[in-house]
């Protein structure tokens, strides 16, 4: 796992993917797991200056130490970073589960074609998450406005990624989404792992796709194919 991109994330990516192995498993049974954790703040940091080739370079020596670890497979707790997918890809010899195939695939499961997406800006502007949905789901992908895709990646790391959940927020939220279901949104991809601290299903009308348990549960099954495999 290469993960704390917040930490307030990973730790339910965690608990996930545990709690699923000892599900099918049963007894005393968990996930054979290691986790490479960077400074989130230097992430942040070089996010912000656009710098991706150096945060991709950080991100793949951190994977490198997880090969040398015994890794066999690899996921990005983090879906902004899916930004530089291709260079971790490119440079480890281990596969990447990449976070957009477990929710493109629940989102094809459940029926739907047109969802929105909410994220950090850099996952809601550039192009790098929407056109693998497109691409490989046939999906039609909505973003907010620009004052609300500023409104939400404010409270990402503003609040989210501090552990800071704020009614206020999930109100401001609430309002967006349902911004996104009055254009034609039959469902919304919650495209930053933290989102799931502050919005659930209880909140909205709309179907929401969570991508840390998407992601995570994803990875669970990973490693139960492979357990039965051996």
């Amino acid at each position: 796992m290469l993960g704390g991109m917040s930490w307030e994330s990973t730790v339910p990516y965690y608990q996930i993917v545990n709690r699923r192995i000892a599900a099918r498993l049963g007894g005393l049974h968990s996930a054979p797991l290691v986790l490479w954790c960077p400074d989130f703040a230097e992430i942040e940091r070089l996010q912000h200056l656009d710098a991706w080739d150096q945060a991709g370079a950080l991100l793949v020596a951190g994977g490198r130490g997880l090969v040398a670890a015994g890794a066999e497979v690899l996921i990005l707790c983090t879906n902004t970073m899916h930004r530089v997918a291709d260079v971790i890809e490119r440079e480890l010899p281990i596969p990447l589960l990449h976070i957009a195939e477990p929710t493109g695939a629940a989102i094809r499961a459940a029926g739907l074609r047109r969802v929105g997406l909410l994220g950090t800006r850099f996952t809601m502007e550039q192009a790098f998450y929407r056109e693998r949905l497109v691409d490989r789901f046939d999906l039609e992908v909505l973003v907010p406005d620009a004052e609300a895709r500023e409104a939400v990646h404010r409270i990402i790391f503003d609040e989210l990624c501090r552990g800071i959940v704020r009614d206020a927020s999930r109100d401001r939220l609430t309002r967006i989404v349902e911004a996104l279901v009055a254009r034609g949104a039959e469902g919304v991809i919650l495209g930053c792992t933290e989102l799931g601290m502050l919005l659930g299903p209880e909140d909205v009308d709309a179907p929401l796709f969570d991508t840390t348990r998407l992601h995570a549960e994803a990875a669970a099954d990973a490693l139960l194919v492979e357990h039965a495999a051996s």
